[in-house]
């Protein structure tokens, strides 16, 4: 069974919360438990809908909090 995306939230933010990632370097670190890029970007769309997460210029994830 393929858990939800919301079981993926806290992977992503422990990260940003420590450091501002490049969106390649992020897909990277967090390969081992989201399981390929429309997984990783329906997580990022939903960090960032619930405002949890901003792009910056360049590519840069930054966690709000």
């Amino acid at each position: 069974m393929k858990k939800s995306v919301i079981s993926k939230f806290p992977t992503v933010l422990s990260l940003l919360e420590e450091n501002d990632y490049y969106v390649a370097d992020l897909f990277l670190k967090t390969k081992d438990v989201i399981q390929g890029a429309k997984e990783f970007s329906d997580v990022l769309d939903c960090l960032f809908a619930l405002g949890k997460i901003e792009f910056l210029d360049g590519g840069i994830i930054h966690y709000v909090g």
